[in-house]
């Protein structure tokens, strides 16, 4: 097995994604390749004690930026970290792709590089969400697909499900759809259709319609929904966290009063922070494309990078892509 990280895509990189490199490495034992500026790459590496023959470095001498077209910058920059990391991917000299670069510009080198798996329409990006039980729940798709059908649900919902027990240990992941009510019949024409879809596929375990205030409280495993409705839900709990601390600090800061108690809430604090933070999980998986392609947080930071290096093992061990594709067998038959 072997991982390929983009070296140059991220907020922070490429000084998170090497030290995150080098903590798989001594945590996990991995193979890894980074792809970059060779002589950045290896000024970072030296930094860290870790096993060197078991980090290669491919140079490369492009970056991809979040300004860039995606289509555009996957088919005018050859020479990129993310464009030859996933050439890799798609050539077999590496199994799974992470990068914290342009979501976008990685979604589209899964479906135009590494190719979609035949079968499935569209692939989707598919992200976890930490639950207030010290649980996730996966969101099915997070923005690579805005407008789909009750097919393209389903497809989700199965590929979802199966990277849940594959990579995630879930025995038998309960599956719902997003939407604005519990009762059978509520939402919008794609909702019903999906939902009349998805209660009848036994490969998953369909519990119904679930409104998304409950999502934190992980009262489901995969939430099943559209990219635009996915990428809403994602966004607003990130925000809303993200406001829930800055309004926390702001009053703990307030008076001495305060501040005495904030000392006194510290541990617990970072406890309920911790809960929360997405680094924890890695990644977010790009599922329905003929490879492992891994997508980090553009902030992430090298625990991030650790992590999401740990979910692309997974993924790997999983064998995720095969039973994607054993799937399409059986629904073709």
């Amino acid at each position: 097995m072997k991982i390929v990280i983009d070296g140059m895509g991220g907020d922070n990189a490429p000084n998170a994604v090497v030290e995150g490199a080098c903590m798989a490495v001594n945590e996990y034992g991995v193979d890894l390749i980074i792809t970059g500026d060779e002589d950045i790459i290896m000024a970072e590496l030296e930094k860290y004690d870790y096993d060197k023959d078991k980090i290669k470095v491919v140079h490369t001498t492009e970056v991809i930026t979040n300004e860039e077209k995606p289509v555009n910058a996957i088919r005018n920059k050859k020479d990129s970290s993310m464009v030859v990391a996933m050439k890799m991917v798609k050539d077999k000299e590496a199994d799974v792709v992470i990068s914290a670069g342009s979501t976008g510009a990685l979604l589209s080198g899964g479906v135009f590089i590494i190719k979609r798996i035949k079968g499935i329409s569209r692939p989707c990006i598919c992200a976890a969400l930490p639950t207030v039980n010290n649980g996730m729940t996966m969101i099915s798709d997070t923005g690579a697909n805005v407008d789909c059908n009750p097919q393209n649900l389903e497809d989700f919902a199965v590929m979802t499900n199966i990277y849940a027990k594959k990579v995630l240990g879930k025995n038998n992941p309960t599956v719902a759809v997003a939407n604005i009510g519990t009762e059978e019949g509520k939402g919008n024409d794609l909702a019903k259709k999906a939902y009349d879809v998805l209660k009848e596929n036994k490969s998953i375990n369909f519990i119904g319609n679930m409104e998304t205030r409950e999502i934190l409280n992980g009262v489901c495993d995969i939430v099943v929904c559209d990219g635009f409705v996915g990428n809403m839900i994602l966004k607003t709990v990130e925000g809303s966290v993200f406001s829930l601390f800055k309004v926390i600090k702001k009053t703990m800061t307030a008076s001495l009063k305060a501040k005495i108690g904030a000392l006194l809430l510290k541990d617990d604090l970072k406890k309920i922070k911790d809960l929360l933070d997405y680094s924890s999980y890695g990644g977010a998986p790009f599922l329905g494309v003929d490879g492992g392609v891994i997508k980090a947080h553009g902030s992430s930071d090298a625990r991030s990078i650790k992590n999401a290096i740990n979910q692309g093992i997974n993924f790997y061990k999983g064998n995720v892509v095969e039973e994607i594709k054993n799937y399409v067998d059986t629904k073709e038959d």
